[in-house]
């Protein structure tokens, strides 16, 4: 059985499927790997690394034409798409939203399967893409917005004087909200955290972050562990709580999304007119809108004196890292997919990670 996988739009993405270690791994589990010439050469993996470990580099119409299951992390081009023969099972980290385009892949009888819609559930955490790539875009955020700000993080005591500790807001608690936390705490960051789900408090808390919790806030957290919408009245009780607080922050971290939807705006320009100059609001939810007015896509913005930066490819800037855990979140699925004993793919229904990820 053969596992291919074929150089991604370099100029959006550069971030890779298969890594030399995962190769290895699969190779050891009966399948072959076939690889692209320079798959991975612009993150420093030659082709003989990949060789080295078993796997055959092949052209680009040989790879989507003989795999049986194809890796990859945006949907391929058409060409691409319709050269797939039937029965191939297609992975990667697909926008669902392009229903049409599915339509015309599933004719094919082509199986896709977008990560981006696994269950939370126990069983599905050594593959769930969301999480090991959030985390290091929380992780990268504080870097990157340190690196922007003009004054020192962490206190320090000279005989010339003490330097306060930078003030750190972490809008959104989830996985990267919580390693930004995390990050700036450790670089010595005074770090204040909000979120919609009273469950973050105790995460906020055991990472030594203050969380921030709205006057007769409720729990307002899906089944799946996700954020829900939330209340007019809520908004401006959570509006009134982080003005306030925003006048003290030196830099913020916006990391708040609602799958499906656009992300809340909880940063209005009122709150930016009031914050003080020099502060950073870095935006990791610019892909959907972003969580602060006056955000744009990709861009550097200064409005009075408040630098607001809207990031949506922030994992290009760690692709070595992020290769390696979504090369390994994708392995973990192929195998619940894989029945080693025939030697074929089983896509039982019943298993609800399967079902939940297979885009119908």
């Amino acid at each position: 059985m053969i596992v291919g996988s074929i150089s991604e739009n370099r100029e959006i993405e550069k971030r890779i499927s298969i890594t030399p270690d995962i190769a290895k791994k699969y190779i050891s589990n009966g399948f072959e790997i076939y690889i692209e010439k320079g798959f991975g050469e612009h993150l420093g993996i030659s082709d003989s690394e990949f060789v080295k470990e078993g796997c055959k580099v092949e052209t680009k119409d040989t790879i989507i034409s003989k795999s049986n299951i194809f890796l990859q992390l945006n949907l391929p081009d058409d060409k691409s798409l319709n050269q797939l023969n039937e029965n191939t099972i297609l992975i990667g980290n697909f926008n669902t939203s392009n229903t049409e385009e599915f339509q015309k892949i599933n004719k094919k009888k082509v199986s896709i399967f977008s990560l981006q819609l696994l269950p939370r559930i126990t069983r599905a955490q050594s593959m769930d893409i969301l999480s090991s790539q959030a985390n290091l875009a929380g992780y990268k955020a504080v870097v990157d917005s340190f690196a922007l700000f003009k004054k020192a993080i962490p206190m320090m005591m000279t005989a010339a004087g003490t330097i306060s500790a930078a003030k750190v807001l972490v809008v959104g608690a989830g996985v990267a909200g919580l390693q930004a936390i995390a990050t700036a705490k450790r670089m010595g960051a005074i770090v204040f955290a909000t979120d919609v789900r009273l469950a973050s408090k105790e995460q906020v808390e055991s990472l030594g972050g203050k969380f921030l919790v709205v006057e007769g806030a409720e729990n307002l957290e899906t089944e799946g562990g996700y954020a829900k919408e939330v209340s007019e009245d809520f908004k401006i009780k959570q509006e009134n709580l982080i003005a306030d607080t925003l006048k003290k922050i030196d830099i913020v971290i916006c990391t708040a999304l609602i799958p499906g939807k656009k992300a809340p705006k909880i940063i209005n320009e009122k709150m930016i007119q009031n914050m003080q100059p020099g502060s950073i609001i870095y935006d990791l939810a610019a892909s959907q809108g972003g969580n602060s007015a006056f955000t744009e896509a990709d861009k550097l913005i200064e409005k009075n004196g408040v630098s607001i930066l809207g990031e949506t490819t922030i994992l290009n800037k760690l692709p070595t890292s992020a290769s390696n855990l979504y090369a390994k979140n994708l392995f973990n699925f192929v195998m619940n997919l894989y029945d080693k004993k025939n030697n074929k793919i089983n896509i039982n229904l019943e298993d609800e990670i399967i079902n939940k990820t297979l885009i119908k």
